[in-house]
């Protein structure tokens, strides 16, 4: 005696994803709204799931939108930008300038103590 209740068969096929994806700031902010307006329905994790973004992701996004940090969204991954000369001359030069600002303002708060002590 054989079952003949045919049961449904889903297809299910996994795509390749070629390397990383590149979210825009518009995705990105648009999701962190879509997810605050299904908040309260609990679909948050249908929304996730079908855009294939994970909650801690979604939950970084959100700190950066409610502090304002529309730009921090923004920021690539990867190696910095590449210095010109003229750029790292100038860091080296404001660094010598914080060091030496930092210099004068110990030898004046000793020169103070020595004329209080003098008195």
């Amino acid at each position: 005696m054989s079952s003949s209740s045919s049961s449904p068969v889903v297809e299910t096929s996994v795509t390749a994803r070629s390397g990383r994806r590149r979210l825009t700031v518009e995705y990105k902010t648009w999701l962190v709204q879509e997810a605050e307006r299904l908040r309260g329905s609990g679909d948050v994790g249908a929304l996730l799931r079908r855009e294939g973004v994970y909650s801690s992701q979604l939950a970084t996004w959100r700190k950066q939108y409610a502090a304002g940090v529309r730009h921090a969204l923004s920021q690539k991954r990867g190696p910095k930008e590449k210095q010109t000369a003229a750029t790292a001359e100038v860091q080296r030069l404001q660094r010598e300038n914080d060091k030496l600002r930092a210099q004068l303002a110990r030898a004046e708060l000793l020169i103070d103590i020595q004329k209080k002590w003098q008195r």
